[in-house]
């Protein structure tokens, strides 16, 4: 992190939708089979919970893979999300090596760069870490992305914060995003991710609406 470059405080602390981007690198097949600091389930499950966040508040969402015709392409969770969107097919294994998806994040002209990622020690870390060179505040969202090992996530993780990064959770980029409930435009829709991807937090929220009365599918 720059030293001469004053720190964000206050509410300029916190994500908003106009200056966010999202980029999701490498969640294939061929990542997932080497996974295992996470439950492959709860990383698929996060990482849709925070696509259809982005889509929700018009977020601009970047996808990427590496070597798709080995490593297999994106899952179809995501992909379906964003159908007329043909990821990013890399070489490189640290993403921001590639002009282009260099290029795509600063064609939409925003600052914050949301991230997740397989695997944390390598391909979230490795652009989190560049990224933040080029001006960039970076959040590396831990629970949509995973290692081949916990010690490897928690490496990954922790060089990442010595750098600068900003490590969050899906859950908590959400709510970031929403912030207040008065925002009614976004909350049916916040409130179908946290149904279908909350896990036991959407089912206290459908119990909620349930003795409330209100209709929750």
């Amino acid at each position: 992190m720059d030293p001469h470059v004053t720190p964000y405080i206050g509410l300029d602390a916190l994500l908003t939708p106009q200056r966010s981007v999202l980029l999701l690198i490498d969640h294939q097949g061929a990542q997932f089979a080497g996974l295992q600091s996470h439950d492959a389930n709860l990383v698929i499950n996060n990482v849709t919970a925070l696509a259809k966040g982005a889509k929700l508040f018009g977020i601009p969402t970047i996808l990427s893979t590496v070597v798709e015709d080995r490593g297999g392409r994106i899952i179809r969770q995501i992909q379906e999300l964003f159908p007329e969107q043909k990821p990013i097919d890399r070489t490189t294994i640290n993403t921001w090596e590639d002009p282009r998806v260099v290029q795509a994040v600063a064609d939409t002209g925003r600052k914050d760069l949301i991230i997740a990622g397989l695997w944390t020690d390598i391909c979230l870390a490795f652009p989190a870490i560049h990224a933040l060179a080029d001006g960039y505040r970076v959040f590396a969202v831990t629970d949509a992305s995973g290692a081949t090992s916990l010690e490897a996530h928690e490496r990954g993780v922790q060089r990442m914060v010595q750098a600068g990064v900003i490590p969050t959770t899906t859950g908590t980029v959400l709510g970031e995003l929403q912030r207040d409930w008065a925002r009614e435009e976004t909350v049916p829709g916040i409130a179908d991710i946290f149904l279908s991807h909350g896990g036991s937090f959407g089912a206290a929220l459908a119990w909620e609406f349930q003795l409330l009365g209100a209709d929750a599918t």
